[in-house]
């Protein structure tokens, strides 16, 4: 039976509510969100959970919610509004008994790898695009890099400017974009952590859209030389801070992995 046919409580039958949902309470102002959002984006989940006074989940708040904010009101005004009037309302739930295969088809409809899962203490637990690197690395397949449906890198100029980078980020559904020629990346993370630490939430500067993004400090994908199954790299990419690999042509996040779960070729399981 192919992987994408399990259950989530079958996949991850030990860690399926190990990751906790962080939160923010709707009357919090955008700084505060920000505050949480930076230490947890890509390294845990993929966004916040807004909700009011009893932590009933009201809506999201994650990196798109922001940078598409910054363009249209690049002030620090928007740091100052609440969390309520930025966050999207569009929250997926899913539940143990729900397949693989629903969960990555909802992401697919909705454009974010993220959904939430009632956990054991009354409350909530993330379900990410990260976290299903857990169900890659424990897969048991012959499916190589090379064999994982194809996508073209979105690469930027390195005379982009922060408007140009939030367009193309948005335009293409993408949360990094490589540097062309080299595996060099962007991310909306980089862009926000910019935002609250250098720049204290713009409160100083009113050009910050047209600000190159060359002076904003890169990281680096790893590079794949060799042609490994996709439990290999999987594993590779859980062990990183901020999963992102090339290989030849080919940049690849745990987003990709989620598609890849979905392959005919991903058929047994540990």
């Amino acid at each position: 039976m192919k992987i994408s046919e399990f259950a989530l409580r079958d996949l991850l039958p030990l860690s399926l509510t190990n990751t906790p949902c962080v939160s923010v309470q709707k009357q919090s102002n955008v700084q505060e969100a920000i505050g949480l959002l930076i230490p947890y984006l890509e390294s845990m989940t993929d966004s916040l959970i807004v909700t009011n006074g009893d932590n009933k989940p009201l809506g999201i708040v994650g990196g798109r919610e922001i940078i598409e904010r910054v363009l249209s009101n690049p002030t620090y005004n928007l740091f100052e509004n609440k969390v309520e009037s930025v966050m999207s309302t569009q929250i997926t739930s899913v539940s143990g008994t729900t397949k693989l295969r629903d969960v990555i088809e909802e992401w697919k409809q909705t454009g974010r790898a993220f959904s939430i899962i009632p956990n054991f203490i009354g409350g909530y637990s993330a379900i990410s695009a990260r976290k299903l690197l857990e169900i890659g690395k424990s897969s048991m397949t012959e499916m190589t890099i090379s064999e994982m449906p194809k996508k073209k890198a979105i690469t930027f100029k390195v005379d982009a400017t922060v408007n140009s980078i939030i367009n193309m980020m948005l335009k293409h559904k993408t949360r990094k974009l490589l540097l062309e020629n080299s595996n060099q990346f962007i991310s909306d993370r980089i862009i926000i952590e910019k935002i609250a630490t250098d720049f204290n939430y713009l409160k100083n500067i009113n050009n910050f859209l047209d600000l190159p993004v060359v002076d904003f400090g890169f990281e680096y994908a790893k590079i794949i030389t060799k042609d490994l199954n996709v439990n290999e790299l999987s594993s590779i990419m859980f062990g990183m801070m901020h999963p992102y690999v090339v290989y030849k042509d080919q940049a690849i996040s745990p987003w990709d992995i989620c598609l890849t779960l979905l392959s005919e070729k991903m058929q047994e399981y540990a």
